[in-house]
């Protein structure tokens, strides 16, 4: 099987493993772990207080969303260019 189309499939998997579930449940509400995890919490001990605050609070859902979006672009980033210099082949180790 030649490189693209393995990589066809993979991204036909990763278009699948978003939309299948958007698509059975049209009508969930398909929110974050902080959210559950809040619920949670306040469900077994309502009377519970956080230990801290956060120190810079972002001004909005959005700016939230963007820095969020920022943090796991820079570790993907990250993660590639390590996976990249540890899978460079032998015959360019050499090479400068």
């Amino acid at each position: 099987m030649k490189v693209w189309q393995k990589n066809l499939i993979l991204i036909l998997l990763v278009i699948a493993l978003a939309a299948v579930p958007l698509w059975l449940l049209p009508n969930a509400e398909f929110g974050g772990a902080d959210g559950a995890a809040e619920e949670a919490i306040t469900e077994l001990n309502p009377d519970y207080e956080p230990w801290f605050e956060p120190i810079l609070e972002p001004a909005s859902g959005e700016v939230e969303s963007l820095l969020f979006a920022l943090q796991a672009a820079i570790g993907a980033g990250v993660v590639g260019f390590v996976l990249g210099r540890l899978t460079k082949s032998d015959k360019n180790k050499g090479e400068k």
